[in-house]
């Protein structure tokens, strides 16, 4: 029996209803808030009561709550009055706290999301919503830092209440914002960032000149990929490379995300392991110095959903639990909705559980099928073998796990690709089983250069970036070659707005389903998922520039 098969996720008792209670209150599907609050809580008491006593009254009574809790979290983290929707544009002086800032290659603009702590009279309303800011900065004006409080002034712009998942608006509207300040300048800093957003400002200035060493002077455009793949830093890529690696399909290489994260959190564990901390303060050191490099790269929702999952998976074997990563995927997406429900009508938030998922529940099993079905040297006993048949049966072993893995996630990104950039991708899967491995390595370069730097090495730093970048350069090359296949990418999109999001849910179902009854013939078999997929391309799909 596979061991990726037969791992248990209860949290998703917790998550489907809760998702489910989301996307009805999108679809004002929901009741008022409170109300739907107040029916929430009797009944995930009952099903707290019925748990031990009535075990059939369990199930349902959970289900209805947090179908309930999850439109109610909707109504309150939207808070949207109807007046809003026939607000004109107009003049608005606000105080706001900022919340994140968007690094630009332009250094007379700052933008970012920001919360309202004041504005006037006619403006009280807004107090306390979030809102993306554009600002124009004078000569010599640094961009603001996280936390700051600044006094304002701009054009208020209502967003509309159900923008297109696929535009900008729509990405704001999923973080559950209303509100845009456009045309803006500061007029007073009211209250200096906190002394730890300062820090973290610092130390990504830091990165960033770290990063470049060696490199920065001769090939730039190097430095921008290294930076990109490492801190997140997208605005490091030109439009030309912007392009060929939305073309290709691993534009997903340069967020911060389950990749990256996962890479450093292995190196961390490392150091701290050679060091011989104990098992709880490694694993409390491990966890603060994780979030500090998460933080200092901007704290963006991929990163911090990575985080949540990595450290549900180290607290498993800290408890000595058995490894799970279903149920810390569940436990990580669960918390992460919690904190910041109307992320799960984000394109990130969609695509990067989606694509865990789908290698946890479909890729992993596969490919202990496919190693099982074809393994080598089957009847000659291991201990008879020589040395190179184990390194050819190791080649073979990891070539087809990768092959399994790859498969599985370019089913999800076949649907995300076509729903959020318009793009249908078939080479994303052959381009995405050379170039993980390879940004795994440059993100090894990368964080490598910084402990160099970090510790005074200079030399050492000069030479993980040259050799970083040498990476780099071969993928890009690939890349570029790539993209010149013909069918390599298509234009494409979805012939109704609704085809996405549903075929996505429905891909999800067929592989929890499948994941559920073991990937068994009576189920199925392997096929479901690939079948739905391919109908949803062949019949929901248009082909061609708009």
């Amino acid at each position: 029996m596979s061991r990726s098969l037969g791992h248990r996720a209860p949290l998703l008792w917790l998550v489907l209803p809760f998702i489910g209670g989301l996307v009805a209150g999108k679809l004002d599907l929901a009741g008022p808030p409170l109300g739907l609050l107040a029916a929430a809580v009797p009944l995930i008491g009952v099903a707290w009561w019925g748990a031990s006593r009535a075990p059939r009254l369990w199930a349902p009574a959970i289900a209805a709550g947090m179908l309930c809790a999850g439109g109610a979290a909707y109504g309150l983290h939207r808070a949207r009055l109807p007046a809003w929707d026939s607000l004109p544009a107009r003049e608005a002086k606000l105080s706001l706290r900022v919340d994140r800032v968007f690094v630009s290659p332009d250094a007379r603009r700052a933008s970012g999301l920001a919360t309202v702590l004041r504005g006037e009279d006619h403006l009280r309303e807004l107090a306390g919503q979030r809102l993306y800011f554009s600002l124009a900065l004078r000569a010599g004006e640094a961009a603001p830092i996280r936390s700051a409080e600044l006094a304002t002034i701009g054009v208020i712009v209502t967003l509309p209440r159900n923008p297109p998942a696929d535009t900008f608006d729509g990405y704001l509207a999923g973080a559950g914002m209303n509100f845009r300040l456009t045309r803006g300048r500061v007029l007073a800093e009211e209250r200096p960032a906190l002394p730890y957003y300062r820090f973290c400002a610092r130390a990504a200035a830091w990165c960033h000149a770290t990063l470049g060493r060696g490199i920065a002077e001769k090939r730039p455009e190097l430095a921008g990929l290294l930076r990109a793949l490492l801190l997140g830093a997208k605005h490091e890529l030109s439009d030309e490379q912007h392009t060929l690696f939305m073309r290709s399909g691993t534009m997903h290489l340069f967020a911060i995300s389950g990749l990256h994260v996962g890479v450093i959190a292995a190196v961390i564990h490392a150091l701290l392991a050679m060091l011989r901390l104990p098992v709880g303060a490694r694993f409390v050191a491990g966890t603060a110095a994780l979030w500090l490099f998460v933080d200092i790269t901007g704290a963006s929702p991929s990163a911090v959903r990575a985080f949540a999952m990595v450290v549900c998976l180290q607290a498993a074997w800290l408890l000595r639990r058995p490894g799970n990563p279903v149920a810390a995927l569940v436990a990580s997406a669960l918390a992460v909705l919690l904190v910041a429900p109307l992320q799960v009508f984000s394109a990130s938030f969609q695509m990067s559980y989606s694509i865990v998922a789908a290698l946890l529940v479909l890729g992993l099993p596969l490919s202990d099928a496919w190693l099982a079905r074809w393994a080598l040297w089957r009847d000659l006993p291991k201990a008879a073998w020589r040395w190179w048949q184990h390194g050819a049966d190791q080649v073979w072993r990891t070539g087809l796990a990768a092959l399994a893995i790859g498969v599985a996630t370019t089913l999800v990104s076949l649907l995300t690709s076509v729903q959020f950039f318009q793009l249908l991708t078939p080479a994303a899967l052959i381009a995405n089983l050379a170039l993980i491995p390879a940004a795994m390595v440059v993100t090894l370069g990368g964080f490598a250069s910084l402990l160099c730097g970090l510790v005074g090495f200079g030399p050492g730093a000069v030479l993980c970036n040259h050799a970083a970048a040498l990476v780099l350069l071969a993928i890009e090359s690939l890349v570029r070659a790539g993209v010149q296949v013909p069918g390599a990418f298509l234009s494409a999109r979805f012939a109704a707005p609704w085809i996405g999001p549903t075929a996505l849910a429905a891909l999800l179902a067929t592989l929890l389903a499948g994941y559920a009854l073991r990937w068994q013939q009576r189920g199925g078999g392997w096929w479901p998922p690939f079948a739905l997929v391919a109908l949803v391309l062949l019949f929901g799909v248009t082909f061609g520039p708009r």
